[in-house]
């Protein structure tokens, strides 16, 4: 019975180019608390009318982004065919759901690759079904569970999206023997952190950079002043934060979290409303949650530096030998797995899977190989 419920629906052709052309797009965006998400309108007669892929949090969802797109064009969507790489939201967050964008906008038929996991934002396909609207399930469902294998973990795990980042020089040093660090990067990997900043939830140090560095670890703008949206400060370790630390600022974003355990402090940012947090600071904290698997993408600025002694941007794995080396993937969205900003490399990537994705059959599928339509 199982293997009955994987076989999809039947696709046309047109169908399956749109949905390769969907999780291309997808690939344009940023990961973070929202998943890569792309989408392709097909006519009736299998062109595609318009592409559209989310760019993180708060701005349009890849659906709504489509017909916006097609819209603006002035294309007729009646009777069209929406192919997306994951379920329509049916919720409202920063954005309105994209149920009622597909619905509005008069599209008949909906293509999606695999279920939202996703609590409130699941359920999409049955509003979908109830406005008369035709719903087929489970094209490209392992390439789209690949596409955001992470994201998956962290919402089955219910504990925020996890970027680490490292301003490192070529050997691996984030900071000289007299303990000096600015700037190791650039000012375009400066202004390029600064940006993720600006879109992230928290950035999250340790207690020992608050010391040492005392950082205010705010979103800038180019021209070096607060952008409009700040992520929470949060700081981890069982010291107190001095009461004159910049990183307390008058905005009441600061939070202490006073544990040592990268998970406890993931879950308290999680239950307070915390989606995508960026781990920065010293050797110690980044060593933390890479050993304790953590990490979802890998930001590394590499500077055209030599130090040969000073801090290093690692301490320690509990690794000894070299085949449980951790292994890492390089992370085609978001402009690249590897980019030039200003004298440094911006390098991108993503943990190396371990097991191959065997998805399981989704809702739409399983209701369709059971006669539910």
């Amino acid at each position: 019975m199982a293997a009955e419920l994987r076989v999809a629906a039947p696709f046309t052709p047109a169908e399956v180019q749109a949905m390769e052309h969907a999780l291309e797009a997808a690939l344009q965006g940023p990961r973070g608390a929202n998943p890569l998400v792309g989408a392709v309108v097909v006519s009736p007669d299998g062109r595609e009318l318009a592409t559209g892929y989310h760019r993180g949090a708060g701005t349009a969802h890849a659906e709504a982004d489509a017909v916006a797109r097609a819209l603006e064009a002035g294309v007729d969507l009646a009777g069209c065919t929406m192919v997306v790489t994951l379920e329509p939201c049916n919720h409202v967050g920063r954005t309105g759901p994209c149920t009622e964008a597909i619905i509005a906008a008069g599209i008949t038929d909906v293509v999606y690759a695999v279920d939202d996991p996703h609590d409130p934002a699941a359920g999409g396909a049955a509003t979908l079904r109830n406005a008369g609207i035709s719903v087929r399930s489970g094209l490209a469902a392992a390439e789209s569970l690949e596409l955001n294998r992470r994201w998956f973990e962290a919402v089955a795990e219910k504990r925020p999206f996890t970027t680490l980042h490292i301003a490192q020089t070529l050997d691996g040093r984030i900071a000289a023997e007299d303990g000096t660090s600015q700037w190791i990067s650039s000012p375009e990997s400066l202004a390029d952190n600064h940006g993720i900043r600006s879109r992230i939830d928290a950035i999250l140090v340790g207690t020992q950079t608050v010391a040492v560095d005392n950082p205010r670890l705010n979103a800038r703008d180019a021209s070096g002043n607060p952008a409009a949206r700040q992520p929470v400060r949060a700081v981890m370790g069982l010291r107190d934060i001095p009461d004159d630390a910049a990183i307390l600022g008058d905005d009441g974003l600061a939070v202490h979290l006073p544990t040592r355990d990268p998970r406890e402090a993931l879950t308290t940012l999680y239950a307070s409303g915390t989606r995508h947090v960026m781990v920065e600071g010293g050797s110690r904290i980044l060593s933390a949650f890479l050993t304790a698997g953590l990490v979802d993408e890998l930001i590394v600025y590499l500077a055209p530096t030599l130090l040969g002694s000073g801090t290093s941007s690692l301490d320690g794995l509990g690794i000894s030998t070299l085949p449980d080396a951790q292994q890492w993937e390089w992370d085609a969205s978001d402009g690249g797995a590897v980019r030039t900003l200003g004298r440094d490399l911006r390098l991108h990537l993503k943990p190396q899977r371990h097991v191959a994705p065997d998805p399981q059959p989704s809702r739409e599928a399983a209701r369709q190989a059971q006669g539910g339509y």
